[in-house]
């Protein structure tokens, strides 16, 4: 079985933002870039079903602007076997993505679609739903356990309620969550030998996919700074001050 991981390149989590002066988005020159925490997962989960023998080939994806192929690197650090870098400076949305992905997917015939369940940057959460919607295969969002068994893979997920278990018929698309694995460490040899790993860069224009934007930013603006705490003295002067803040 042929696994296709779809990845995003994102600012890192451990990097502190910043809005762009005129507002039209974040600014991410000469910010440190890094596989999106979700997708890392899904990368290692592949990983994992080819070591246990249920996957015989992983391929890894993604959409975006020529720096991208380092993300794509990190992947084929961590084991995939080859990688394909769809090119272009357009501003990526979710059905887009699914778009591109349906493409690739149709070429690539995989038997499982792995993702992360959303990016750290917008946090849509809906390209894995939509891509199933498009392929018409079934889909498991938010994975936090994932067992292969010939045709059929079962997926215990996290609900308000408690856990909750599906089982699904391949080919699907699973999305991954955090408590689904923790991605192994990338060593020194394996960076090397991902620089010799075939890497396919296939301009968009190529795909034929229409990408007209469905949603407009207006604008982006930082969260309002926190106001100072109070330290008060005992319960009645807390009970004072949240009845003249309206709390109570």
């Amino acid at each position: 079985m042929k696994v296709l991981v779809a990845i995003k390149r994102v600012v890192d989590y451990n990097v502190r933002v910043q809005v762009k002066p005129d507002g039209s988005g974040v600014a991410i020159d000469g910010v440190k870039m890094s596989v999106n925490p979700f997708c890392e997962i899904a990368v290692e989960e592949a990983m994992r079903l080819k070591e246990a023998g249920k996957a015989t080939e992983v391929v890894v994806v993604t959409i975006g602007v020529e720096k991208a192929q380092d993300q794509l690197r990190s992947a084929l650090a961590m084991g995939a076997d080859r990688a394909i870098h769809v090119t272009t400076d357009a501003q990526m949305q979710p059905l887009g993505v699914a778009r591109v992905l349906q493409k690739l997917v149709d070429e690539e015939q995989p038997g499982l679609v792995l993702m992360g369940k959303q990016a750290i940057d917008d946090d849509c959460s809906q390209t894995g739903q939509m891509l199933a919607a498009i392929l018409g295969w079934p889909q498991a969002t938010f994975a936090g356990k994932l067992e292969i068994d010939g045709d059929k893979a079962t997926v215990a997920r996290e609900v308000d309620a408690g856990l909750e278990t599906l089982n699904v018929d391949l080919p699907a698309v699973v999305t991954t969550d955090l408590r689904l694995n923790e991605p192994r460490y990338i060593k020194i040899p394996d960076i090397m030998k991902a620089k010799k790993k075939p890497l396919d860069k296939r301009p968009l224009d190529e795909l034929g996919v229409d990408l007209g934007p469905q949603l407009t930013t207006t604008k982006v603006a930082p969260p309002a700074q926190r106001q100072p705490g109070k330290k008060v003295a005992d319960v009645a002067e807390l009970v004072s001050e949240l009845k003249e803040r309206g709390l109570v």
